[in-house]
């Protein structure tokens, strides 16, 4: 029980009270007269309380003139009227000063039915006001289907875009474009344009957070709109892109699709293929292998560069322009380093193939003509120099070795790559955004 007193207390110290005299608000200017009349009195009373019988919400407010002090008594809704007061009161003619003692209603029913009265009076607004909302919802939604019927057209976004993904992006712009249309015609016709600006500025606002919640998926998306504009590789193109080596099976709207040359699916982002360094081995024909051997320093350089130079011209795949190449690299730990280079037309011959034989010619060469390749050379501690570890032995002469056709080679291998990546192509023809007329960087 002394807990509920202390508590109700607390409340009664710490409850609004009624709102406080307004006593020192608006009072009247100018000179004060000598005389005063009680008519005079009566008379501005009776313009006061004729004033406020006209106003809404100063039904409880009574005004009592004595010598032209005017004071104020009674109840109003809310405490903004009770501010509204003396400047009202001020400007009647004959008042001297105003003492305002008028106080805030705290009766529940009283402060409800405003509250009413406008829920009723937009409630007949609203009625009033539907047939022209009816025309304007019409007329709205028109616009905006008419947006859609004419971004479902095939004609003519398929025929000005470059490739589907464009097109889209066009169809898409024409609805939001409509879709904006229609509201402003139906704001419009309510003659409530001024609405138009609020949306939109609220619209701009979600639109910039949600920019920067998104940012990399925007990203994306711009990077897919370039790519499928200016494409920088073909359909089934050879490309290393982020050390990521495959064939070019599609370029979607999210990322680009290659193929490994171990059969694997790679997936990149386009936003990192359109940032990356992407290297295209299919863009040109022509393409150089190279390899190094290291002979033995006791040989001659000149002799062994002449040997390799001379293996490479005789391999059928190897072609005469460009031309092979052979230098000297550089000193190896037992060894002289000397790399070969030769171009071959790359869509007719593998270039792993090409590489392979040309080694295996080159070496065989080297050792016909004398000239090893040796291993590299370890110095054992603990074993006698006089002991003898290793016991000679005859080796017969190696058989001559004849260059091949490389095309032969690993043309199975390569045709069935190439229906791997046609099949690949064809289960999602429709998601691919890569054209062989499409501009090229």
């Amino acid at each position: 029980m002394r807990f509920f007193l202390v508590t109700l207390l607390a409340f009664l110290a710490f409850a609004p009270g009624p709102s406080p005299a307004q006593t020192d608000g608006n009072q009247p200017d100018g000179t004060i007269a000598i005389e005063s009349s009680r008519a005079q009195d009566f008379a501005t009373r009776d313009r006061i309380m004729d004033i406020l019988g006209q106003l809404d919400g100063y039904e409880d407010v009574r005004a009592t003139v004595s010598n032209g002090i005017v004071t104020l008594r009674g109840t109003v809704v809310d405490a903004g009227r009770i501010e509204a007061l003396n400047g009202l009161v001020a400007r009647v003619e004959g008042v001297v000063a105003i003492e305002n003692t008028v106080v805030e209603s705290t009766d529940v029913v009283e402060r409800l039915n405003p509250a009413v009265d406008r829920i009723r009076h937009r409630i007949e607004q609203a009625i009033a006001f539907s047939p022209l909302i009816l025309i304007a919802a019409t007329a709205g939604l028109l616009t905006i289907w008419l947006g859609f019927f004419i971004a479902r057209r095939s004609w003519p976004w398929d025929r000005i875009a470059p490739n589907s993904f464009i097109a889209d992006i066009y169809r898409q712009l024409v609805r939001l474009a409509f879709v904006l249309a229609g509201i402003v015609l139906a704001l419009d016709l309510l003659n409530a344009t001024a609405l138009l600006g609020t949306i939109l500025g609220a619209a701009g606002i979600v639109g910039l957070a949600i920019g920067f919640a998104v940012r990399d998926t925007v990203e994306n998306f711009i990077s897919s709109v370039m790519l499928s504009i200016r494409q920088p590789f073909r359909p089934k193109d050879l490309v290393e892109i982020e050390g990521e080596t495959g064939h070019v099976i599609r370029l979607t709207s999210r990322a680009t699709i290659l193929l490994s040359l171990d059969g694997n699916h790679i997936r990149i982002p386009n936003s990192t293929v359109f940032k990356a360094k992407i290297i295209n081995y299919t863009r040109n024909d022509e393409r150089r292998f190279t390899f190094t051997l290291g002979i033995d320093p006791a040989a001659d350089i000149a002799e062994a560069q002449a040997i390799m130079l001379a293996a490479l011209k005789e391999l059928p795949f190897v072609l005469e322009t460009p031309g092979p190449g052979v230098w000297v690299e550089g000193i190896g730990a037992s060894t002289i380093d000397i790399t070969a280079a030769g171009w071959i037309m790359q869509h007719q011959t593998g270039i792993g193939m090409a590489k392979g034989e040309a080694i295996r010619v080159v070496k065989a060469r080297l050792e016909e003509a004398g000239i090893t390749l040796p291993e590299p050379t370890y110095r054992l501690v603990g074993i006698p120099a006089w002991k003898d570890v290793t016991d000679a032995t005859g080796t017969a002469a190696p058989a001559p070795v004849a260059p091949v056709e490389v095309q032969d080679i690993g043309a199975a291998e390569k045709q069935a790559l190439e229906e791997i990546i046609e099949a690949e192509r064809e289960a999602l023809p429709g998601d691919d955004l890569l054209r062989r007329n499409a501009p090229q960087e």
